[in-house]
C-alpha cells in the first residue's frame, strides 16, 4: 500500500505526546509547578494499582502530554497518541495489512484506556488510544 492510498482509518486527532520519565511525581512537578501545566488525568490500573497514567497540558490544550514510566519494551525514545473512535477495529485493520508490526489485541483494564501501539520504521512508537467519551 501506498502513501497516497485511502485507508479506512478509525484515527481522528493527535491527542497525546508521550515522554519517558523516571520519576513520575518529580515529572508531574515540573510540568505543574514550573510550566503551569494543569493535570488532565491522573490514575492507577492494573491488577494491583501498579501503573499510573499520567497526563498533564496547558490550561485550554486539546492536546495532553503523558508522563510515563518506560512502557512494555520500550526504555526511552519518542511517542505519541492517537485518538481512536473504535480500537478494536484499528487493531484488526492494521494487523491485517501484513507490513506492520502490531502490539497486542487491546483488553479492557480498570481505569485505563484501551490502547495498542505500532511502530514506525525508525523504532518510534504510535499509541492508538480510545478516544474519551463526549460529554
Amino acid at each position: 500500500m501506498t502513501t497516497s492510498q485511502a485507508s479506512a482509518t478509525t484515527l481522528t486527532q493527535l491527542a497525546t505526546a508521550m515522554f519517558t520519565v523516571r520519576d513520575q511525581d518529580a515529572a508531574l512537578a515540573f510540568y505543574v509547578d514550573v510550566l503551569g501545566f494543569e493535570v488532565r488525568g491522573d490514575q492507577r490500573f492494573g491488577e494491583n494499582g501498579e501503573h499510573r497514567w499520567l497526563e498533564v497540558a496547558p490550561r485550554g490544550s486539546a492536546a495532553r502530554l503523558a508522563l510515563n514510566p518506560p512502557m512494555g519494551d520500550t526504555p526511552g525514545g519518542s511517542a505519541i497518541g492517537v485518538e481512536s473512535s473504535d480500537v478494536l477495529a484499528e487493531h484488526a485493520r492494521l494487523a491485517a495489512r501484513g507490513d506492520v508490526e502490531v502490539g497486542p489485541t487491546p483488553t479492557r483494564m480498570p481505569g485505563a484506556p484501551l490502547l495498542f501501539s505500532v511502530a514506525d520504521p525508525d523504532g518510534n512508537h504510535v499509541w492508538i488510544v480510545e478516544a474519551a467519551p463526549a460529554g
